[in-house]
């Protein structure tokens, strides 16, 4: 079974930078304009988007976010060590082939494989979904870095021409490119090949004011004096060398732990009780109780 026809170049989810900002804020996620400016060329060339950078600073949420404003499914592939074709791709409904062959058992082999060898005994999986959708789609194949490097060659295929070759059924052509976001934290290089074909933003901890706005998005109930101290603080950590730093969601995290206790300033007292929201190692904990200075 082949498709005909290849896929328009972009997906046409925006339609300029700034439309790219508006629209991301009212899904409530706040880009700045090198993030804006990588989604929407993205967006208009109909590139892969390979988003590099810490955990927990918004790279997966920035492709749900374009799914919501764009109208789109999402599909996720979510990378691991030992994730193998069969779960990113396709694989064959084995069982459901084995009661097919026993109910025709007068039938010649030939006979029964071109049967179960079908539509109906394929099943689908996160990359090929997406490329047989008809519909607007956003792909998320999240923190890529976890995946072997046999995984990417065939990421190389899908995303280079956005076909799946099925050896029993033929090759299939997206009809629709899906939007393509590949997420990783950079615990491993990703090959030169796989990158040539993406648009690259590397997304960052945020600087203190865009942090701010954000936690006052997410947690209207806090006081602005408090978010303020809050980042500020948080700043103060993520110069510390700490095993892992603060992300973005776990500042979120913490302005919600303040709303829900009841805080209108940050002391010392209350800074050491929460540590343990923000910092996830007890030698973190204990190298910014000994540093840290609020006040």
């Amino acid at each position: 079974m082949t498709d005909g026809g290849a896929p328009a170049a972009g997906t046409g989810f925006f339609s300029s930078v700034d439309d790219v900002s508006a629209k991301l804020a009212e899904a409530g996620y706040l880009a700045s304009t090198a993030v804006a400016t990588t989604v929407f060329l993205a967006d208009r060339l109909g590139k892969p988007l390979l988003v590099e950078g810490p955990a927990g600073v918004g790279k997966t949420e920035l492709a749900k976010a374009v799914a919501q404003v764009g109208g789109a499914r999402l599909v996720r592939l979510q990378c691991y060590e030992g994730v193998d074709e069969a779960r990113a791709l396709y694989e064959w409904n084995h069982a459901k082939q084995l009661l097919r062959i026993t109910a025709g058992r007068d039938e010649t082999w030939d006979e029964a494989r071109t049967d179960i060898f079908s539509e109906e005994f394929l099943l689908a999986r996160p990359l090929l979904t997406a490329i047989r959708g008809d519909e607007p789609t956003v792909l998320l194949i999240d923190e890529t870095d976890k995946a072997d490097v046999e995984v990417e060659g065939l990421l190389l295929e899908v995303l280079s021409d956005f076909q799946v070759t099925v050896p029993e059924l033929g090759t299939i052509t997206a009809a629709r490119r899906p939007f393509v976001v590949l997420t990783s934290n950079a615990t491993r290089e990703l090959s030169e090949a796989l990158r040539r074909r993406c648009l690259f933003l590397h997304i960052d901890f945020p600087d203190a004011e865009l942090e701010q706005r954000i936690v006052r998005l997410k947690v209207p109930g806090l006081d602005d004096a408090l978010a303020d101290s809050l980042v500020e603080v948080v700043g103060a950590l993520r110069g510390m060398e700490l095993r892992k730093a603060p992300s973005v969601a776990e500042t979120i995290d913490w302005a919600r732990t303040l709303l829900a206790l009841g805080a209108d300033s940050l002391d010392e007292a209350i800074v050491r009780d929460s540590l343990g929201v923000i910092l996830k190692h007890q030698d973190d904990v204990r190298k910014a109780a000994e540093k840290l200075t609020v006040g």
